[in-house]
């Protein structure tokens, strides 16, 4: 005997085979998860975020959508998966941390993405994978595709700033990208009344210029037309709409959680609301279902889980293997030395030079999108995108919010499209605003599962300028000590220029610093054409035969004056390249001299030249005549007050650790 299900739903225009496929949709997912659940309990798998119970919101939005139309997903979207179709051997594999999964056994659960199927997936901190759908929407828009992307995110990820600048940015670029808040009742524990003060989440749309829906989570149809129907417009008509699909968590945050803080009445009052049970008896009532046709699904589904999952079993654990683990870090990649093609050059000055590196990039790559506040018609904080409004428009010359992880995740969407892109941060030390999208999201993706991360981020950095401590950090420390970025780091004209384009040759995401100081104050002769300065070798910028001296960036002008100045016979080592480090020619060096000084700009204690030392100690000791020496900026901030900033920075350090060193 059937029930009436308490789910309104209503068919409109769909035929009998659409709302069956629907049901196989929305069905398939649910009996993955129970075989999921029994597998945690088997030990098979150490972790699952169920999604039982809300179903209907990945199903139908994911049915709505356009095959090549990339969704961003959480952890209780398996729905989307199921209904792409993606292989569920290889799901398994992924679940279970084999080598056959999506990360080889690097990340799990739902972390990975798959290019194949248009899907992305999160990484724990919720908020970041928004900003990622705005660069795909973005790229959508610049090809002129009617495409969309859509994003999930939870209730209390919508408290994350990356979500206030997620839609920020796609309202500002009317960019045609759904958010979708799959409200579930919970964050972990913290019931929604904690999470957020408005009645309805989705009233945050106007706030934000954009048009917003809300929905029964639970109702496979309404999610399905609603999805359909607005998406329909957004690719005729681009701009960002934002949905709350209402739902309830079913079981625990994951599964060792429990669900003990959740009141029994409110679990009881949404099971009665259960997205399958309900259309099931919809289905019946049309006439669409039976019993035995049920039965019958779900013994299909079942010995096609139970035949998948044998299938994963087959496949090898994953085993560690050093060289695939370091090799996997980056993209294929081999930077080189290019020689420009004519021998004309002209005078310019550093900030010259990266400006005109940046405009050949800009010609060479007409896939390249340039990102920053205020570097269209303003020109940028530093002038050096002056004029490239005029010469490339402003679709791909970009002026910015102030909203530094969202342009960096929109930079690292346009990379799953194919695009280069380039973000200016005004100073080096906003970057900080970014500092999750970079250290967790383009470090981090080539390695899970082979994203691309084809993004180059502009630091101006250094003090000298007193500028105080919030406009003078050298922070590149923070960047060398993760793995998965390249970090760039030019002394003169002629290797930004070189070092810029080649990082535009380079796939891998790349932090290229430059010492504001040098800006305007260091010139050269520059080739006006097209070269490249190979990543990762370093420069003997000076000749020397009883000291090594290892620097870059503005601690290479330190260096040439301090040694002119004592007459020392000193090699100087410009190391241009942070990350990856050239051992090469600091070995030849350090065994040559044997005597080593680091300088940096930055504070001595967990600074690079603390890396330097160490290494050198290890490897070089035997050929070393006295202890290696560091000198770098004091301990403290930076301060403001020129004698202050004097006293802080190592160049009154720098003579006497020479003179001890070369007499020692």
């Amino acid at each position: 005997m059937t029930t009436q299900p308490v789910i309104n739903y209503q068919r409109k225009k769909l035929s009998d085979a659409q709302l069956l496929a629907l049901y196989r949709s929305l069905l398939r997912p649910r009996l993955i998860e129970e075989k999921m659940l029994a597998l945690l309990r088997q030990g098979r798998v150490s972790k699952w975020f169920s999604g039982i119970g809300q179903e209907a919101i990945a199903v139908g939005a994911t049915a709505a959508l356009e095959q090549d139309e990339f969704i961003f997903t959480l952890h209780r979207n398996l729905g989307v998966f199921t209904t792409r179709q993606v292989p569920l051997d290889k799901l398994f594999c992924q679940w279970e941390g084999k080598a056959g999964g999506f990360t080889k056994g690097r990340d799990r659960s739902f972390h990975f993405g798959t290019m194949d199927y248009h899907i992305i997936g999160m990484i724990s901190h919720l908020g970041p994978q928004l900003a990622l759908a705005d660069g795909v929407a973005l790229a959508h828009k610049l090809g002129k595709e009617a495409k969309i992307s859509l994003a999930f995110t939870g209730e209390g990820g919508t408290s994350e700033g990356d979500f206030h600048e997620a839609l920020n940015v796609a309202a500002v670029w009317k960019l045609p990208v759904i958010f979708m808040i799959e409200n579930n009742g919970y964050g972990l524990s913290t019931p929604t009344s904690e999470q957020y003060a408005c009645q309805h989440l989705v009233d945050k749309a106007k706030g934000y210029g954009m048009k917003g829906y809300k929905i029964d989570g639970n109702n496979i149809l309404e999610v399905y037309q609603t999805i359909s129907e607005v998406a329909k417009q957004m690719r005729k008509n681009p701009e960002p709409i934002l949905i709350e699909a209402i739902t309830f968590r079913m079981r625990g945050h994951e599964e060792a959680s429990g669900v003990k803080y959740v009141p029994k009445e409110l679990l009881a009052e949404w099971a009665a609301k259960d997205p399958i049970s309900n259309y099931e008896q919809y289905l019946i009532a049309q006439g669409i279902l039976t019993e035995e046709t049920i039965a019958a699904i779900r013994k299909e589904f079942k010995e096609d889980i139970a035949t998948q999952l044998e299938t994963a079993a087959e496949v090898p654990a994953a085993t560690a293997d050093t060289a695939t683990e370091l090799n996997d870090l980056f993209a294929p990649h081999i930077s080189q030395t290019i020689a420009p093609a004519s021998s004309e050059s002209k005078e310019m000055r550093m900030i010259d030079a990266i400006s005109d590196g940046l405009r050949i990039a800009m010609q060479r790559y007409d896939n390249l999108v340039l990102m920053g506040q205020d570097i269209a018609e303003y020109g940028g904080a530093f002038k050096i995108t002056d004029g490239f409004v005029q010469q490339f428009g402003r679709e791909r010359v970009r002026n910015t919010p102030i909203c530094e992880s969202a342009i960096v995740g929109a930079a690292l969407g346009l990379s799953f499209k194919g695009y280069k892109s380039m973000v200016e941060m005004q100073f080096a030390d906003f970057v900080t605003c970014g500092f999750n999208q970079i250290i967790n999201n383009l470090a981090k993706i080539h390695w899970r599962w082979g994203g691309s991360a084809d993004v180059v981020v502009r630091m101006p950095t250094g003090a000298s300028t007193g500028a105080g401590p919030f406009h003078s950090q050298s922070n590149e420390a923070w960047f060398f000590h993760t793995a998965g970025l390249k970090v760039v780091y030019p002394s003169n004209p002629y290797d930004a220029k070189g070092l810029l384009l080649a990082s535009f040759a380079d796939p891998n995401p790349i932090m290229y610093f430059e010492h504001k100081a040098l800006y305007r104050s260091t010139n050269a002769q520059v080739p006006t054409d097209y070269y490249t300065v190979e990543i990762g070798k370093a420069k003997i910028v000076r000749e020397g035969q009883k000291l090594t001296l290892i620097t870059y960036g503005l601690g290479v002008r330190w260096a040439e004056e301090a040694v002119a100045e004592l007459g020392l016979d000193v090699e100087i080592i410009d190391l241009r390249t942070l990350a990856p480090l050239d051992w090469e020619t600091i070995t030849a060096s350090v065994t040559k001299t044997n005597k080593v000084l680091i300088l940096h700009e930055d504070n001595l204690t967990g600074g690079i030249g603390g890396e330097l030392s160490a290494w050198i100690g290890e490897q070089l000791f035997e050929h070393l005549d006295a202890p290696i020496m560091r000198v770098a900026s004091l301990d403290t901030p930076i301060p403001f007050a020129a004698a202050l900033e004097k006293n802080f920075l190592p160049t009154l350090r720098l003579r006497d650790a020479l003179v001890k060193l070369a007499n020692y």
